[in-house]
């Protein structure tokens, strides 16, 4: 199992394929996404990867977290994400993982924040149809109608769909084609649509549902910060050799 990578988005454009149709895609960004630390079975009780990306100013940084970035030997990050992996897929503290960690046509997961809408009625929130448009409905042509009963059951129940805070939820897309890859620009272009609004944070992993293509690199593609060249298709420890 192989660590996934923080992106940011950065908005929607299509691509044209050699028979001329062309495909929507999502435009997503890997903005200097470098590990900062590894979770061990020995330590923490399970094997996972902290990975940091963007930048932030050093001033408005508790003293705990400068000392963990100073750790690291790397810049302070803006955004922090966890990635379980297996035990042969850990890639060196420091490393950067470049784009091409993933390869062109795989499926991959997205996760993301989804765009606020604020409060809402029950008709955009939860797809209500509503009232009817004449035949005595005056006003409360959007209302969501009954929401319970009188003598039985005399409440209302829990979890009933009714109006309110809309947007703003942790959602996972699966199954998303991977449709380029741009290395230098270190832009990842997905298919379709990425929950998010733009300049979200992303976070994008091999997909869980479908099988990993023979040519994707492990444990992952990476440069090592200090000019060496990405590396791949060896393990950790053979790295930090």
């Amino acid at each position: 199992m192989r660590s996934g990578v923080i992106a940011q988005k950065v908005g929607m454009t299509r691509v044209f394929t050699e028979t001329g149709e062309h495909v929507p895609v999502t435009v997503l960004k890997l903005g200097n996404c470098q590990v900062l630390g590894h979770r061990t079975k020995d330590k923490n009780g399970y094997v996972a990867m902290q990975l940091g990306s963007g930048s932030r100013r050093t001033v408005y940084l508790p003293k705990a977290e400068r000392g963990q970035f100073a750790a690291a030997k790397v810049e302070p990050k803006r955004k922090l994400a966890e990635f379980r992996v297996s035990e042969d897929s850990l890639i060196p503290v420091g490393a950067e993982i470049t784009a091409d960690h993933f390869v062109a046509g795989q499926f991959v997961d997205v996760t993301g924040t989804s765009v606020g809408k604020g409060f809402a009625g029950g008709m955009k929130r939860w797809n209500f149809g509503g009232l009817r448009a004449t035949h005595g409905v005056s006003v409360s042509h959007r209302s969501i109608g009954s929401t319970g009963g009188r003598q039985d059951p005399g409440k209302t129940f829990k979890n009933k769909k009714m109006p309110g805070h809309m947007g703003v939820d942790r959602i996972t897309t699966l199954n998303l084609r991977l449709v380029q890859v741009d290395v230098d620009r270190g832009l990842l272009l997905i298919e379709g649509a990425v929950p998010g609004s733009k300049g979200g944070w992303i976070m994008v992993r091999d997909a869980v549902k479908k099988p990993l293509p023979k040519e994707a690199p492990k444990p992952g593609k990476f440069r090592v910060v200090g000019g060496e060249d990405a590396k791949a298709d060896a393990p950790a420890e053979q790295e930090n050799a």
